[in-house]
């Protein structure tokens, strides 16, 4: 006879496995991914250390699984941006200056899915996010360059490639564990975010915008003989 979970031994298990994501997201939150020990994770938990890795064998496993939790979010928010009815600009400029204050509500869970060193099977889920996201700018870039808004000269694929990697970069510094201007005691309030939001946000828009004779500035003649 084959035996078969009951319901609330089916429920149990799924509130145990959810129980472990919950503590190892807080603890990576706290101190990066060398914060999420199996056994550190268990004892948040509430649970023998055994019973973890019944659902995970691996803290690599484990890590993966919260990287994927938290990034699918990401990617959604990202999503309903781009496939919403604002102008191609918009969307871009809406989208990265919302994952970058996104970022910035918990900048240690954010360093550490964006580029805090990690083992190889994490790192492998972390560019699976970042296609994700360039997946979703790849559109409104796509979008952008049907409407006229967007240079025709680049591929979207490129295009959207040189802005993930450059919000995600400009991010590094500001999402730093030593970098104090935006921790508690530094100087980083809400206005330092929304001003490193939008200036990053700006500089994404500008990789992509259609130049219009009205938006160059001419050179003073002495200077372009001097080119």
């Amino acid at each position: 006879m084959v035996y078969r979970k009951t319901d609330g031994v089916e429920a149990r298990l799924a509130d145990n496995r959810k129980r472990i994501l919950a503590a190892a997201r807080s603890l990576v939150s706290e101190g990066g991914w060398a914060e999420a020990q199996v056994a550190h994770v268990a004892s948040v938990a509430g649970l023998a250390t055994g019973s973890v890795y019944r659902y995970f064998p691996s803290k690599s496993d484990l890590c993966v699984e919260v990287l994927a939790a938290v990034s699918q979010r990401e990617v959604d928010v990202i999503s309903a941006i781009a496939s919403s009815q604002d102008t191609p600009r918009e969307r871009l400029h809406t989208a990265v200056d919302t994952f970058v204050k996104r970022a910035m509500r918990n900048r240690r869970l954010a360093y550490a899915l964006i580029a805090e060193p990690c083992d190889s099977e994490i790192d492998v889920a972390r560019l699976a996010y970042r296609h994700a996201i360039s997946r979703q700018i790849m559109q409104i870039v796509t979008d952008g360059q049907a409407s006229g808004d967007f240079r025709p000269d680049i591929d979207p694929s490129i295009a959207a490639t040189i802005i993930v990697g450059g919000f995600m970069e400009s991010l590094i510094g500001p999402l730093s564990p030593l970098n104090a201007d935006f921790s508690g005691q530094g100087s980083g309030g809400p206005e330092a975010v929304s001003s490193l939001a939008g200036q990053i946000a700006q500089a994404c828009c500008a990789t992509v915008m259609a130049w219009r004779r009205a938006d160059v500035t001419v050179l003073p003649s002495a200077l372009r003989s001097a080119n």
